[in-house]
């Protein structure tokens, strides 16, 4: 059961920021270097005995038809396995995470309820900014993430989004910490993660949780992941690639679980990301000549993965993701015997409005509450 909160308790800035700080303000972990490779076996053989030494006629190799030891045959070594595509699951599996070192900024937006900080912390060699929020009171508290939907990142500031979640679920008594992403506000820039697919920003939801747990404000055990649109996305890709890191999620009006439907909507018929869309399709072929090689982009091809229990709000005239895309996409996870619930809203758009989204924001925190008490 989440601890209560202390409304009305004063906490000063700086006792918030020191707990954080406590066990957050490490420097982030150094990258493995010197990692093994494929190592070149010693070519130098061992030297042959002299023509004038003496070998005992028991060990001396029999002869050839031309005077010659006959050669000895040995199978030949396995190819090495070549490196998973970038843009891949299996990449994003194979990725080692060193998320950390959470540091609060600035203080501003905050109420009554909680302190709302600027705040940065460490993804895999960059640093990422984001908005946390922290319950006034006595933690450690429950915490979630929060991974936003698309806005063009040229002109997407600082905490920009999911505004209302953030408010209620601090208010609720949990930590919430919203990520920015990689090439957003002030988040370090990755010139590659278009034609990555965006695979970067689930590496950054992912280290935020690390991070989150490595905070003294935070029960490590009880961490949540919530994406909307895109971020649905990241959901279902941090659910496959890190199975247990979350205790629960939940995805609004998220995108296709089939990374295809995706591309074919956005970045394929979109002039502007025609770039990324030829450096893609250059390593992986188009979907429709190598279908498989699409289907290792897909989370939906790793459900069976998934270990955590997952909530979707969908609105039925959504005009950006279909409600198709989240019923194929539990009758997928169902199909892997998968804790998944889909809730419907008639006539609810991309963005549900009040009274839709009061609904889905309470059973939002009914179903964190009973998975992560």
């Amino acid at each position: 059961m989440r601890t209560p909160r202390a409304l009305g308790a004063h906490l000063t800035a700086a006792l918030t920021a020191g707990l954080l700080l406590g066990a957050c303000t490490a420097g982030p972990s150094a990258p493995e270097t010197g990692r093994p490779g494929s190592r070149t076996a010693d070519a130098s053989a061992a030297e042959s005995p002299t023509a004038n030494a003496t070998v005992p006629e028991s060990t001396r190799a029999a002869p050839t038809t031309e005077g010659r030891p006959a050669p000895t045959s040995s199978a030949p070594k396995p190819a090495p396995k070549p490196a998973p595509d970038p843009a891949s699951i299996e990449a994003l599996i194979a990725t080692q995470y060193e998320g950390g070192n959470l540091r609060l900024g600035a203080e501003r937006g905050s109420t009554d309820a909680y302190r709302q900080y600027y705040a940065t912390y460490e993804s895999n060699g960059l640093t990422i900014s984001g908005r946390i929020n922290i319950p006034r009171g006595k933690g450690p508290f429950p915490a979630v993430v929060l991974a936003h939907g698309y806005v063009d990142p040229a002109a997407y500031t600082n905490g920009q989004t999911m505004l209302r979640e953030r408010d209620y679920l601090a208010r609720q008594g949990y930590v919430t910490l919203h990520i920015d992403y990689r090439n957003h506000a002030q988040s370090d820039r990755d010139p590659r993660n278009d034609a990555n697919l965006r695979g970067g920003y689930t590496v950054d939801a992912i280290n935020a949780g690390l991070a989150l747990k490595k905070s003294q404000v935070v029960d490590p055990d009880r961490v949540a992941l919530i994406g909307r649109s895109m971020g649905g996305g990241v959901v279902y890709n941090a659910l496959v690639v890190r199975p247990g890191l979350f205790r629960a999620a939940v995805a609004y009006a998220p995108v296709s679980s089939d990374s295809v439907d995706n591309f074919n909507k956005w970045v394929r018929r979109d002039a502007s990301r025609s770039g990324a869309a030829r450096a893609v399709i250059g390593r992986l072929g188009t979907p429709e000549a190598k279908p498989a090689a699409w289907a290792a982009t897909s989370p939906r091809t790793y459900f069976g993965r998934i270990t955590e229990p997952l909530l979707i709000h969908h609105g039925t005239v959504d005009e950006d993701c279909p409600l198709s895309w989240s019923q194929e996409s539990v009758a997928a996870l169902e199909a892997k015997g998968k804790d998944v619930e889909l809730r419907i809203y008639p006539g609810g758009r991309h963005t549900l409005t009040s009274p839709q989204w009061d609904t889905s924001i309470r059973r939002t925190e009914a179903f964190l509450d009973k998975h992560l008490t």
